[in-house]
């Protein structure tokens, strides 16, 4: 089967699971204060939790981009869903902060299985080399439509059942994922790259600087995004003017901060769906490292200029929409950087490795906002590291030698 008869249906079914996945994902950042009031925990405690999860998903993600490669990517793919599910199940009955803790760990590894770095890797082995930015675009910006649904859903769900039997629903939800999988075929990889082990492409990518540039350059991602993503809806319902009555965002039924705080993240996924399609376009063209570094020096420009000014509806808006344009903008570009550099035969796993940086940028801005938060009682200061490592990663992805004449043809 070629690949153009097969990416297609590959397209569909990695879309629609990543949608799910990141719909689930997106929404825990809704359950910190519903779950913080409960038990009564410390902000930090359910920060250590979701910062916990996003540590054991990077380190699952090269784990399930080599397992993938070796048992094949539909069975990574069951194991993964399995793992989410039961993640999310013995979390609903978690009652104390280390139990929850702990079970998200297995959450994490769920995300993994079912996350970016096995199905964008299916992606990129269906996709011909002009088709590949484009393709990993779509899947990653249909990551973003499941950011725009799942926090919403979420709020919907706590208006009528208590947190864990959400809990469950979004169980259900990604074993459901599963019956798509029989249309998930992707075709085999190149000779030349079938003739070189895991172990020789390791090699090369560990000794090769540019390798470790773009696994330095993606842990700020994984920090502003997951900062976000877990501390953004709090940090609105609690330091965010009133809505005004009679208002824009009051017509729009906006009508208290803590749904602007839910609605922010959609905003964030909803923008994000025309950036990521932009950047996949983009990285057709042009380079991917002068993308990625405008990309970064764009985020940091937007994060410092959001806490410089006072923080109203109307700037928690047009932050949401700005940060959302460069959201997951960068996941095409690093993917697609991978497999240019390194070819598509390990691409799983060579991905997953530097998705392993992003999850330890996205361990520190969780955990270290819920405990600055703590001491402090406000976001500022991690608001600020955010912002430095944002710059940190625009000037280090600019050395960057985008040149794969030392690795095979990633046909």
């Amino acid at each position: 089967m070629t690949k153009t008869s097969i990416v297609t249906p590959v397209l569909l079914v990695g879309c629609a699971i990543i949608i799910v996945n990141f719909s689930i994902r997106a929404s825990f950042g809704v359950f910190q204060i519903p779950i913080a009031d409960e038990f009564g925990w410390l902000r930090s405690e359910f920060s250590l939790a979701i910062a916990i999860q996003n540590l054991a998903w990077g380190f699952g993600q090269p784990v399930f981009g080599a397992l993938a490669e070796k048992i094949g990517d539909r069975k990574a793919i069951v194991i993964g869903a399995i793992i989410y599910a039961l993640g999310l199940l013995f979390s609903s009955v978690a009652t104390t902060p280390g139990a929850h803790q702990m079970l998200e760990i297995l959450v994490g590894f769920g995300i993994a299985g079912t996350g970016f770095g096995v199905i964008l890797a299916v992606v990129g082995r269906a996709s011909s080399d002009e088709n590949r930015s484009m393709s990993l675009a779509i899947v990653t910006a249909a990551g973003s439509g499941g950011q725009v649904i799942g926090p919403p859903v979420a709020e919907w769900l706590l208006t009528m059942m208590p947190w864990q039997m959400v809990f469950v629903v979004f169980a259900i939800a990604i074993l459901a994922t599963l019956a798509l999988l029989p249309a998930m075929r992707a075709p085999a990889v190149s000779k030349a790259e079938l003739q070189e082990s895991m172990g020789t492409i390791l090699k090369r990518a560990f000794r090769d600087p540019s390798y470790t540039m773009i696994f330095l350059g993606f842990f700020a991602c994984g920090y502003q995004l997951s900062f976000v993503t877990a501390h953004f809806p709090a940090m609105v319902t609690e330091f965010c003017g009133p809505i005004s009555p009679g208002g824009t965002l009051h017509s729009l039924g906006i009508t208290t901060t803590s749904a602007l705080g839910a609605i922010a993240i959609s905003l964030i996924g909803l923008f994000n769906i025309a950036g990521t399609l932009a950047a996949g376009w983009a990285g057709k063209r042009y380079s991917k490292k002068y993308l990625l570094s405008g990309i970064y020096f764009a985020r940091t420009i937007i994060g410092a200029a959001f806490i410089l000014f006072p923080i109203t509806p109307e700037t928690v808006i047009l932050f949401s929409a700005a940060m959302g344009a460069l959201w997951l903008a960068t996941v095409p570009l690093t993917a697609g950087l991978v497999a240019h550099l390194y070819g598509v035969r390990y691409m799983g796993t060579l991905y997953g490795v530097v998705f392993f940086s992003h999850q330890l940028g996205s361990f520190l801005g969780v955990w270290l906002g819920g405990r600055l938060y703590d001491v402090t009682g406000d976001y500022t200061a991690v608001w600020w590291v955010g912002v430095a490592v944002g710059a940190f990663s625009a000037i280090v992805h600019l050395p960057i030698r985008e040149n794969r004449s030392a690795a095979p043809a990633a046909a």
